[in-house]
């Protein structure tokens, strides 16, 4: 049977081990995003990856189209492509929140810390779920992406391989989280927020 968040007041059964103001995230990402594990050596080579690759295109196609036509495809890519990928992200979060058995599943944003985010109200998920939950948009995006820049012709390649870092770099909260469970990762971790007071809880099973 699936916990509720009464559940865990008995302090018999399970402890708190975080307890995070929605205010404080960046604080939360920036920390696990600098604790060393494999997941964060993929996680940064990724984006180095995908700069390269950026790059490697915007070479190849200098002098042979226009230069107005470069930078609008780079306005593109650095702008306007990922500021309407920002919804599908999150829509694709809301999509694995439903499948663990989420009702009052939230969008919100905090826009001081340039954070988007998808949340289940005072739905309790397991580490599993929840890893789940994280990568679901960014393997969905990335693999689409791979598949126009090889497919789309010329300054489409330009434009959408400069997304797909962007992007990457956009999943920095998700990677971060994930490398939480990792570190974590001989604890039985559970987690729920409270959409109404913004605060992330986490409890381990003692």
């Amino acid at each position: 049977m699936a916990l509720r968040v009464e559940d865990f007041d008995d302090q018999s059964r399970f402890r708190q081990i975080q307890a995070i103001p929605y205010s404080d995230l960046v604080g939360f990402v920036l920390d696990y995003l600098r604790r060393k594990s494999w997941l964060m050596v993929f996680f940064w080579s990724l984006c180095i990856i995908f700069i390269s690759v950026a790059l490697t295109i915007r070479m190849n196609i200098a002098g042979y189209f226009p230069l107005r036509n470069i930078l609008f495809h780079s306005l593109l890519g650095f702008i306007i492509f990922p500021v309407l990928l920002i919804p599908v992200h999150e829509f694709l979060h809301v999509i694995p929140f439903w499948l663990t058995g989420a009702k009052r599943i939230r969008a919100g944003a905090d826009l001081k810390q340039y954070i988007f985010y998808v949340t289940a109200h005072r739905h309790v998920i397991t580490a599993g779920q929840f890893r789940f939950v994280a990568l679901v948009p960014f393997l969905i995006i990335t693999f689409s992406l791979i598949a126009l820049i090889i497919f789309l012709p010329g300054l489409w390649k330009w434009s959408l391989s400069i997304l797909l870092f962007v992007h990457t770099t956009m999943c920095a909260g998700d990677f971060a989280m994930l490398n939480f469970y990792l570190i974590n990762r001989r604890r039985k971790i559970y987690t729920w927020d409270d959409a109404d007071e913004k605060m992330a809880y986490f409890y381990e099973e003692i």
